[in-house]
């Protein structure tokens, strides 16, 4: 049996953001990799970015700020 997670949860401030990112990255270590090696695997992993969802033109792409995967 596996139990997944999956959260996008927006933020206005960065420093709000980051407990959870600390939090997240903590859980990394025990999270596992499914069917590894295999053509179908499956790799979780963690996404901090900077969002410009808001801007009104969007012209700026998301800034990826940090990527983690589950090894």
């Amino acid at each position: 049996m596996i139990y997944r997670i999956t959260l996008d949860l927006p933020f206005n401030k960065k420093a709000d953001a980051q407990p959870l990112v600390d939090l997240a990255l903590k859980l990394v270590e025990k999270a596992v990799v499914i069917n590894e090696g295999k053509d179908n695997e499956e790799r979780g992993f963690v996404a901090f970015r900077e969002c410009n969802h808001d801007e009104p033109s969007r012209t700026n792409p998301d800034v990826i700020l940090g990527r983690w995967e589950v090894i």
